[in-house]
């Protein structure tokens, strides 16, 4: 493969995962000031469309590509680094509108840290489609693009209730996706990648994913308001998230 069909399969790369994850944002930008049932909603739409990610996506596609041992060991690896960053981050115990901002903030950058994460291999797997076909490679790009469209959303939701700007929310959901990028020019670089780096990198990012939507959207989508919202929320997100999927 020449250096020329590198570098364009890398620019498809960053436009599947930039666009795909940076459109989620635009969603901000018709809301102002969400009102707690809403923000509980939307918390749990988003920690829906998560789950449905790493259990019907990702955990599936890991233990596919390698075994169930191999995509274990990245989800439990996943988890463990996401525990370690969330040590690292301010915590907020108290639920005034200072601290409910600050928890929304640190909730946005990990899920921002889980949706680069797994964008990786990804975008390996869109590099690595280039070098077997053209079509193979195009339609993978065009399935990623689709795909990161709600894991934006869900970043961009909790961004926007922890009082950060629209235009700081669009280019960190744009950066996001630039790691889809990377895996593609090492994917069309190397021509095949080991079925085992992306079973652990799948799994990885599965468990990092679930440990922020477990932590993080679940709890204080229940918190934020009474009743069953969270949960309307959570389910809607699932169903949106498999459809999206078999679009």
């Amino acid at each position: 493969m020449e250096l020329s069909d590198v570098i364009r399969i890398t620019v498809i790369g960053l436009l599947a995962g930039g666009v795909g994850t940076g459109s989620g944002s635009l969603v901000t930008f018709f809301t102002r000031n969400p009102a707690p049932r809403f923000l509980s909603m939307s918390l749990g739409f988003a920690a829906g469309m998560m789950l449905e990610v790493s259990f019907l996506e990702l955990i599936p596609e890991a233990i596919a590509q390698g075994n169930f041992f191999s995509g274990s060991a990245g989800l439990i690896g996943g988890i463990i680094t996401l525990l370690l960053l969330d040590n690292m981050l301010p915590h907020y115990h108290h639920y005034s509108k200072e601290t409910r901002q600050g928890r929304f903030r640190k909730m946005g950058i990990l899920l921002g840290i889980g949706i680069a994460l797994h964008n990786i291999p990804e975008g390996l797997a869109i590099g690595a489609g280039y070098a077997s076909s053209e079509s193979l490679g195009l339609g993978l790009a065009l399935i990623m693009g689709i795909h990161n469209f709600p894991e934006g959303i869900a970043m961009a939701v909790t961004m926007d209730a922890g009082g950060i700007s629209k235009l700081k929310i669009f280019i960190g959901t744009v950066l996001a996706g630039v790691p889809m990028a990377l895996g593609a020019f090492l994917g069309a670089l190397l021509g095949r990648v080991s079925p085992l780096t992306l079973s652990l990198s799948l799994g990885f990012a599965g468990g990092a994913m679930l440990f922020v939507t477990c932590d993080e959207l679940i709890p204080d989508a229940r918190n934020l308001a009474q009743g069953h919202l969270a949960t309307v929320g959570l389910l809607c997100g699932v169903v949106t998230g498999i459809f999206i999927t078999n679009l």
